[in-house]
């Protein structure tokens, strides 16, 4: 899948999207605030932030939150997830994973906290040689 049908207004839509959500971060111990914004591909929305927590592998990031949001509200079949970090950070190996469950060819835009895209890639990249659903058949 390509990025031919996602339009660059439809991407800084998305972004500022997620640079909005994320404001309702909470991130007490990192300050690291995340922000997600997910695109079904029936066009539903989903935003997400990330919860941090004082016993800290419970934190939950802004991307699987998203993700869980859409998948709580039926839907599984994404085209667009959105991350945005004051740095253009990329997703940790935990949210690729679950990303990969929806969808290798989901795009991935990844930008910075001024609203700037920095990289657009596909969960497939993201995640060589992905454990997919498929590797559990026999």
């Amino acid at each position: 899948m390509t990025s031919m049908n996602i339009t660059k207004q439809d991407k800084q839509s998305l972004i500022d999207l997620a640079n909005a959500a994320r404001v309702r971060a909470y991130v007490p111990y990192s300050n690291y605030p995340v922000g997600a914004s997910l695109r079904t591909k029936n066009g539903k929305l989903y935003t997400g932030v990330n919860v941090e927590n004082a016993a800290y592998p419970q934190t939950m990031c802004a991307e699987r939150v998203a993700i869980f949001k859409a998948v709580s509200e039926g839907e599984t079949e994404f085209e667009v997830i959105t991350v945005v970090t004051d740095n253009g950070g990329s997703p940790c190996g935990g949210c690729r994973q679950v990303m990969a469950e929806f969808g290798l060819d989901t795009i991935v835009l990844l930008a910075n906290g001024n609203g700037k895209l920095v990289k657009e890639t596909t969960v497939r990249e993201l995640l060589p040689e992905a454990f997919t659903p498929e590797k559990l058949k026999p």
